[in-house]
């Protein structure tokens, strides 16, 4: 009986510093003090509260300390919590004090939260970035497709990452450059013979303004002549010109069958009023003849006329179909 109470003390108190231990990490805080970091053991236990891991920001203050940067431990929790990635920050300003680049931990830390990697920014200022253009087509005024690819050489500006325009825009710049100048050539041959001309106008017109880069140089790294665009044109304006030539030929063509169709059946309505008019003649005579307003003789010699201009009608018509045509 006299030993269980002190074993239950034993227990209790092992339970305590266990459950103590497990709040304060005592290994990082000797470990930061043997690399003379001043970290105090509530400090430690309040990131346990805060759900920041003390690990990364004593591990980050010790590197920055090691590299002769004074970045306080508030600091780096303070962009945990935002959301930053702190060690790669450190890293970053680390790599910037040794290229001898000017960039405050502010800077640094607004950089990466605004969603940019600031590390590969610092090493793009040291070791400039090829982007490489796709296949870029423009037409010269002579009607030649030229087609080419340029190379361009950029450099980070690292006052510009926060607020500045990416990689896309430069492309997009560039492309147009290569299209106002190639489009401005009097002629393809102007552009192959002298390439270098895209690179030259391009660079003039400042296209890294407003952009998180630095453009250092453009190469025109291939130049293709393609199609004539200018004949296609012109080949598929006077394919438009002769369709429409042809409907209004067709519509002409449809208006003159129109006519001739209305002037048969003017022609046939003529011919049935005469051939009506012409029945309406015996009857008429017969009528005079009953009245005795036409004598028989007046009816012969009438007959006689009428015959001899038949025959009259009929030679006529003979000599003419016997003409040659």
């Amino acid at each position: 009986m006299n030993l269980v109470v002190p074993i239950i003390v034993v227990a209790i108190v092992l339970i305590f510093f266990a459950i103590l231990f497990s709040f304060i990490p005592l290994g990082l805080w000797i470990s930061a003090l043997a690399a003379n970091v001043k970290v105090g053991i509530f400090q430690l236990m309040g990131m346990r509260f805060r759900r920041v891991p003390p690990g990364l920001i004593v591990n980050c203050k010790i590197k920055s300390a090691k590299a002769g940067l004074e970045v306080s431990i508030n600091l780096l929790e303070a962009h945990y919590l935002s959301g930053g990635n702190v060690d790669r920050v450190i890293n970053a300003l680390i790599a910037a004090e040794r290229a001898t680049i000017a960039l405050k931990y502010e800077h640094a830390a607004a950089i990466d939260l605004a969603g940019r990697n600031v590390l590969e920014a610092v090493q793009m200022s040291v070791n400039p970035k090829v982007i490489t253009t796709p296949k870029i087509s423009a037409m010269a005024k002579n009607g030649i497709e030229v087609s080419s690819v340029a190379r361009v050489t950029v450099r980070a500006n690292i006052a510009r990452l926060v607020g500045g325009a990416g990689e896309e825009t430069i492309i997009a710049r560039v492309g147009e450059g290569i299209v106002s100048t190639v489009g401005s050539s009097e002629s393809h041959k102007d552009v192959l013979e002298n390439p270098d001309l895209i690179s030259k106008t391009v660079l003039e017109k400042g296209l890294d303004a407003g952009t998180a880069f630095e453009i250092l140089s453009i190469d025109i790294a291939d130049v293709d002549v393609g199609r004539n665009i200018g004949a296609q044109l012109q080949m598929d304006q006077a394919e438009a010109d002769k369709r429409i030539a042809q409907a209004k030929a067709e519509e002409r063509r449809v208006m003159a069958v129109a006519q001739e169709q209305e002037m048969q059946a003017y022609t046939q309505e003529m011919r049935a009023r005469v051939i009506e008019a012409q029945a309406e003649v015996p009857k008429a005579m017969a009528q005079a003849l009953r009245e005795g307003k036409l004598g028989v003789m007046d009816y012969y010699t009438m007959q006689n006329i009428q015959a001899d201009t038949d025959m009259r009608s009929s030679i006529a018509g003979g000599d003419e179909k016997n003409q040659p045509d």
